[in-house]
């Protein structure tokens, strides 16, 4: 993936206003709402992960009552393309592996694509689905260092110009008790957000140790969860939904990152073991953001908010009486995203497109992550517009084109040292 500049994302969001070539458009959607065409899926990583979210995106066919043929699946594994073509008895014609795999979906008749490969590969596989016309359910995080986040953005533009439903995995939005704990929020429950504690405190979920004669690539992308270069470090992969909520709620983004962390007894990779952010959204309004991944130790995830006449814990709103709406939705937040998804594809309304929202979250936790790594202060301008920081255009390395060429080689496998380098280099 190239540098996107802030010229390019100019460029893009100007397209999304502009006319544009309809051959992709008058194929994305039904008319007279979502009707009852079988809709034709494929899946781009084949992991625990996209195999959930295939199976997740079924439930939600069969909840709105419409047929569904996966078309293609592709991983960088062979034994993982199996594993979905076992699992939803898929012809072995429809499965491709390597790491230039992905072209065989885009290229093929799928109208939805699921992608939920390692973080670093989303946004290349997202920009190959939005020019081939896929509707696309997208894993959280998107991206792992900002260009890759910018890039998404531009990228959900280009899909609102061409008709294009973009949904992203953060099912808390996609939750009954969320939405409704949003909605009393908005009507003045708990008055003006001042300030809350977002965690996801656990522990390190797998490791993947390296086998005789593995080579860099099929080693990190095996262990990918622990390298940074793939993941963004555990901040990024699994705290940015708390960092989603906090920005959902709060409904704007933060304006700089203050943090901390450190490694005491993680076994590879190169990420660090917790972290600890302040995160400034103005107006004196600081969230304190903290995520750990040490095994015998406290755990906790959620959000919690203090306002100026109550405060939110989890999703019990304690503070006004305030009347709002009583939502319901068809199937749980994992489902619901999917239905979600195929409702707006299939519709004739705006298409729901939630690539800035995820970008931002993301943008959150790479923020964070920076902070702790260099020791720094991030700004948000740095991240997103200012092209002199030298933050700006850090990209991490071995980027998705060094993984298709062939060209990787791992990185050391020690964390970053706050305030005497800054690990990852501009490329």
């Amino acid at each position: 993936m190239n540098n996107f500049t802030r010229r390019d994302f100019v460029k893009a969001a100007a397209l999304s206003a502009a006319a544009v070539s309809t051959f992709n458009i008058l194929g994305a959607q039904t008319v007279n709402g979502i009707g009852t065409q079988k809709i034709k899926l494929g899946l781009i990583g084949c992991g625990g992960r996209g195999k959930g979210a295939a199976g997740q995106f079924l439930q939600a066919c069969q909840i709105l009552g419409i047929e569904v043929e996966i078309v293609a699946v592709a991983d960088a594994f062979p034994d993982r393309v199996q594993g979905a073509l076992a699992q939803f008895k898929v012809d072995a014609s429809r499965g491709h592996s390597g790491y230039e795999a992905y072209r065989k979906v885009t290229e093929s008749d799928a109208e939805f694509v699921i992608m939920a490969t390692p973080p670093n590969f989303r946004p290349r596989h997202l920009e190959a689905c939005v020019e081939a016309g896929k509707h696309c359910f997208i894993e959280k995080p998107v991206a792992v260092d900002p260009v890759g986040a910018r890039k998404v953005i531009a990228l959900g533009e280009i899909a609102k110009a061409k008709g294009l439903t973009i949904v992203a995995g953060t099912q808390r939005r996609y939750d009954a008790k969320y939405q409704t704990a949003k909605a009393q929020i908005d009507a003045g429950a708990i008055g003006e957000i001042v300030g809350g504690v977002v965690s996801w405190n656990g522990q390190v979920p797998w490791i993947s140790s390296r086998k005789d004669g593995q080579s860099d690539a099929h080693y990190m992308t095996r262990n990918w969860l622990n390298f940074t270069e793939l993941s963004g470090d555990h901040i990024v992969e699994q705290h940015v939904h708390q960092l989603d909520v906090a920005n959902w709620f709060i409904g704007r983004t933060p304006v700089s990152f203050n943090g901390m962390g450190g490694r005491a007894r993680r076994e590879t990779g190169n990420q660090f073991d917790f972290f600890s952010v302040d995160m400034d959204y103005g107006d004196g309004v600081h969230i304190h953001s903290q995520c750990r991944q040490i095994a015998g130790c406290y755990n906790r995830v959620g959000e919690s908010f203090r306002g100026t006449e109550g405060k939110t814990v989890g999703t019990k709103v304690m503070g006004k009486d305030v009347s709002v709406p009583t939502i319901k939705l068809e199937g749980a937040s994992m489902i619901q995203e999917h239905v979600e998804l195929i409702k707006s594809a299939r519709g004739s309304g705006t298409p729901l497109n939630c690539a800035q929202a995820v970008a931002e979250a993301t943008l959150c936790a790479i923020g964070g992550r920076m902070s702790a790594y260099t020791g720094q202060l991030v700004r948000w301008v740095d991240l997103t517009k200012n092209e002199k920081s030298p933050f700006y255009a850090m990209q991490l390395t071995p980027n998705p084109i060094d993984f298709e060429r062939g060209t990787v080689v791992m990185p050391v496998e020690a964390p970053s040292i706050p305030g005497k380098e800054i690990k990852f280099r501009n490329r």
